[in-house]
């Protein structure tokens, strides 16, 4: 078992307020960034008209511990379209950092570590008791599957979001739950 480090975002009481039987989905991330403080310091970044900016609810770090940073029963903003009906789960990881978009940054070959796993499993446990209506589990690569333009050749597209990536491993965290995984078509 693991403690939840309850550190809400300076913003968090702006986030729309919504019944917890509404949240069906989990979206796993990776943060894409070295460390948690980093990974705060863009959670604090204010990016919208409301005096919200953009973050899951839950960071796992490296060492498994897990840090709330906005409550499931608020609307976090973790990935488009799916907000309203998800809780997003970010895992510190360095992805593609710090050249998310550049046509040779498009590997991801950190990977997680066995705490980080091992807590991400035991969270999705307690998430399913706490939330009577979860039900569907997705990577942010799976719902958002945009392409822009790479950052150092704009006539070469590149994966918007490749989180949590191909490291990331499916099929252990797929038998830890009875969440089904959502891919859209």
């Amino acid at each position: 078992m693991f403690a939840r480090i309850v550190d809400p975002l300076p913003y968090e009481d702006k986030l729309e307020v919504r019944p917890l039987d509404r949240i069906d989905l989990v979206v796993i991330h990776c943060t894409e960034l070295p460390d948690l403080a980093t990974a705060r310091e863009y959670g604090e970044r204010i990016l919208h008209a409301s005096g919200t900016g953009n973050s899951g609810h839950y960071y796992v770090d490296r060492d498994g511990s897990v840090h709330v940073y906005v409550r499931p029963e608020r609307v976090a903003h973790h990935v488009r379209g799916y907000n309203p009906r998800s809780v997003g789960i970010e895992l510190v990881n360095t992805g593609r950092y710090p050249n998310w978009l550049a046509t040779g940054s498009q590997t991801m070959d950190e990977p997680y570590t066995a705490a980080q796993i091992a807590s991400l499993c035991a969270l999705l446990m307690d998430l399913q008791r706490e939330l009577p209506g979860l039900r569907f589990i997705a990577g942010h690569e799976d719902l958002d599957t945009a392409c822009e333009p790479a950052s150092d050749d704009p006539d070469v597209l590149v994966r918007r979001k490749m989180d949590p990536g191909p490291l990331f491993p499916w099929d252990e965290v797929l038998l830890s739950t009875s969440l089904q995984r959502l891919l859209p078509p």
